[in-house]
Parts: structure tokens; C-alpha cells; sequence
């Protein structure tokens, strides 16, 4: 039924993003650094292995000359504004030579990158222009001097197409990584979450940024948000950010998350009271006709209205409009009075690895009403007396429970999140964090 109901709610007219994040340069040079190891890697197998023996096939030179040895002495990644990324790879080669060849050789290799959107919506580093050079360098006790005079022989003897078939396989794995951007991550057993990018990412001076949408399934069907009355960008950062990767969730993503949950049936809450009828009946007198046995009281919670996740500078709160039936529980539940509770709680965030750890630990405020009584009157001084404590206590009690393991964010799958802060302003929250390769395991 609920799935049912939330087809009656306003679906995204538009696609709109209510999430994102910015790598900034910092970030971007993390990777780089990270992806030296494997760019040597790669290349020491591509350059060395016996099945391309003649990478180097000088026509004067003798066929012999086989590479012996690859280090990657320099691996940088630079943005070009509007464009993408200028990858340079500087790389000193080790020769086993005949006697006229010299024994040491740098190759160079300056390649341009961008990101595309592919049919399957997935986010896909592209090489745009890639230019190999090849020279030989003098060895002195200090360092390497390139022999200017001989670069535009050993050019011609490069296997350029080797070299640039792939490129950006000298990243760490860019593509498979962008592709575990969109996977989807499970918020409960029947509630899936996913993040979708809008567009190929916007490069500036200001990083690499990136808008997503989040999505939800519930028990396998893709449900309709409610549409956002405000569209959301990505904030501007001050330069001199010292984190790797800002995340950006607008207030609307806080929304859609509790939206969802609600949908799934996670926030359906029965609580036991420590009441029963016959305590009730000294101050309910029509208790004891209508219950002449001593039973428990059980109240059942229903959102009424969604919930409402509410954003001010430095704090954010849980705005909950519940309807509650009290009645007893035996044998099948029968309500006899039931209660609107408008509730505000305030939220704490944080991150946990790649989790955005969500609880509600302070009621701010709670209104009860009259909404249905099978008892006669009741005024709202008594539902206060009987009911208030309990919900105060159970309501948000239930509602950690199922937030308790956290919401996966937006991340790749090799790395996590380290040196996190979590900064609330008015509609949006900031998570300012540092990169972290993880250990690759099997």
C-alpha cells in the first residue's frame, strides 16, 4: 500500500542533482601519487615483456637492444579549466645494449584526458591527445642530462601506439573505479540506494566537480522522490581547501533519504507502553467497559505527513508528523483512541569510512492532538500525563535503529574517507575529508 501511495506524490519533473562532490587539486595530486606505483607496474610489463622485444627497433641499431629496467621518476596530473587533465609521465629506461647504443634512455609522455558520459550512464576517462618522446640521457653523479641533439632520432623509434593505446591505464584502474560510482548500496533489507551522475563532470581551477542524483528502490521498484523546491548546486570553495574531496548534500537529499524509509516501511513503529488498561481507567472512565480484562497498551506509529529534514547554520533537525493509535494488542491490535504527535528532533551527523552516521538523540519538541476516540474526550493536558514519556523515549529510540548502520556516501570503491569534518549551513552540508587507498585484498 505504501508503494502504491507514493505514486500519488509528484515525481522528479527534471533530473536534478541534490548531491556532489568537488576533488580539488590536492586531491587530484593524491592520486597521482598513488598511481605511480602501478604506472611503473604497467609499464615495466609492457616495455619488458618478451613478447614486444622491439619497442626500441632502430634501423642502424642492432635488434638486440632489449629494456631492462623501468622507473617512473615523475607522475602528475594537472587540470586544464574547462577541458580535463593533463597527465605527464616522465620515465627512465635501463638499456642492455650493443656496444654502440648508449646504456640509458628517458621517455617522456604527455597525454590530455576527459571524462564522457556513456550510454549506460556510467562516467568514462577518455584519451583526448597523447604525445610519447624518447631521448638518450648522460648518467653524471648527480642526475640524468638529456641528450638534446639525438631526441629527434630516438622519436622516430618509440612504438607510439603502444605507448598511447592506452593511456589511462597508467591511473590506477580510473574506469573501473567511476563505474563503482553508480553501485548500488542497500539503507535497509528492502531499501536500496544509488547515485547517479547528471552529466560529465565541470573541470576548473577549482577542482574536478561532479553533480549526482540520489535514487532509491524499494523492494526492487524505483520510487518517486517528492521535487525539491529549490535546485541545488554545488557551492563554491575557497582555494586554498586543504582536503582532497569535498562532498555537498542539500537539505532535499536528507528529505528524500527519510521519504524513502518512510516508503519502505521502516519507520512503522509499534511500542509498548508501560500502561494497561486498568491504569488507564481511573482516568479514561469508559477504559473499563470497554476493556473489563487487564491488557497491555500498545501504541502503533504511521507517518500522517512525510518527515521534513530542516538545515540552519551549524545544526540540523527532523521535523516528524505521526499519527498514533493507542489500543491493545491482544489478539489482533484494536485502537481505541489515536494521536497526532508533531515532533522535532535534532540530528547529529558524522562519517564513518565512506558512512554518514545519522541519529536523532534530542527531542527539541513535541505537540500532542486529539485525532480519533472511541473513549469520549480526552484533553490534551491527560494524552501528555499518559503518552508523552513514552513517545519522547520510543520514537526516536526506533528511528536510530534503523539508521543505525549509517548511509553509504558517493565514493569509489578503492578508497575510503579519512580526516573528515561534517559542516552544517543553511540547505546544504559540507563533508570536507582526505582520500585513502585502501589495502587491495585477494
Amino acid at each position: 500500500l505504501s508503494i502504491l501511495l507514493s505514486l500519488l506524490v509528484p515525481a522528479h519533473s527534471t533530473r536534478s542533482p541534490d548531491c556532489g562532490g568537488i576533488l580539488t587539486p590536492l586531491g587530484l595530486s593524491y592520486f597521482a601519487e598513488i598511481s605511480k606505483p602501478h604506472a611503473e607496474t604497467v609499464l615495466r610489463q609492457d616495455l619488458t615483456a618478451p613478447a614486444v622485444p622491439n619497442l626500441l627497433v632502430g634501423s642502424t641499431k642492432p635488434s638486440r637492444t632489449e629494456i631492462d629496467s623501468v622507473k617512473v621518476t615523475e607522475l602528475s596530473l594537472s587540470l586544464i579549466p574547462d577541458s580535463g587533465l593533463r597527465l605527464s609521465v616522465d620515465v627512465d629506461l635501463g638499456i642492455t645494449p650493443a656496444p654502440s647504443t648508449t646504456k640509458a634512455m628517458r621517455l617522456s609522455i604527455r597525454a590530455d584526458l576527459h571524462v564522457e558520459m556513456n550510454p549506460e550512464g556510467n562516467l568514462e576517462l577518455v584519451t583526448s591527445a597523447c604525445k610519447p618522446t624518447v631521448e638518450e640521457v648522460q648518467s653524471t653523479e648527480e642526475r640524468s642530462i638529456p641528450c638534446k641533439s639525438s631526441s629527434s632520432e630516438l622519436d622516430k623509434e618509440i612504438n607510439v601506439d603502444k605507448i598511447c593505446l592506452e593511456v589511462s591505464k597508467l591511473l590506477l584502474s580510473p574506469n573501473e573505479e567511476l563505474i563503482s560510482l553508480t553501485a548500488q548500496f542497500p539503507v535497509t533489507p528492502s531499501c536500496q540506494l544509488q547515485y547517479l551522475p547528471l552529466a560529465a563532470p565541470v573541470f576548473s581551477e577549482q577542482g574536478i566537480t561532479i553533480s549526482l542524483q540520489t535514487t532509491f528502490q524499494v523492494a526492487g521498484m524505483a520510487i518517486p522522490l517528492p521535487v525539491s523546491p529549490v535546485p541545488f548546486n554545488m557551492p563554491e570553495l575557497a582555494s586554498s581547501s586543504p582536503a582532497h574531496l569535498t562532498l555537498a548534500f542539500s537539505e532535499h537529499f536528507y528529505t528524500g533519504l527519510f521519504f524513502a524509509l518512510e516508503m519502505a516501511g521502516a519507520f512503522n513503529m509499534t511500542i509498548l507502553s508501560p500502561l494497561t488498561t486498568a491504569t488507564v481507567a481511573p482516568k479514561i472512565s469508559q477504559m473499563g467497559s470497554l476493556f473489563p480484562e487487564d491488557l497491555p497498551v500498545v501504541l502503533q506509529a504511521v507517518f500522517r505527513s512525510s518527515s521534513r529534514v530542516v538545515l540552519e547554520e551549524g545544526k540540523a533537525a527532523l521535523k516528524l508528523f505521526l499519527t498514533v493509535h493507542v489500543g491493545v494488542g491482544s489478539p489482533a491490535f484494536q485502537s481505541f483512541l489515536s494521536v497526532n504527535v508533531d515532533m522535532s528532533a535534532g540530528l547529529l551527523l558524522s562519517v564513518a569510512n565512506t558512512r554518514m552516521m545519522i541519529s536523532a538523540p534530542v527531542i527539541e519538541d513535541v505537540e500532542l492532538s486529539l485525532a480519533a476516540s472511541d473513549v469520549g474526550p480526552v484533553p490534551a493536558a491527560l494524552l501528555e500525563e499518559l503518552f508523552l514519556p513514552t513517545i519522547r523515549a520510543e520514537v526516536p529510540a526506533q528511528i536510530n535503529v534503523v539508521l543505525s548502520e549509517g548511509v553509504v556516501l558517493p565514493h569509489i570503491s578503492s578508497f575510503t574517507y579519512t580526516d573528515i569534518n561534517v559542516v552544517i549551513h543553511k540547505d546544504y552540508v559540507l563533508v570536507p575529508c582526505n582520500l585513502r587507498l585502501q589495502a587491495r585484498t585477494g
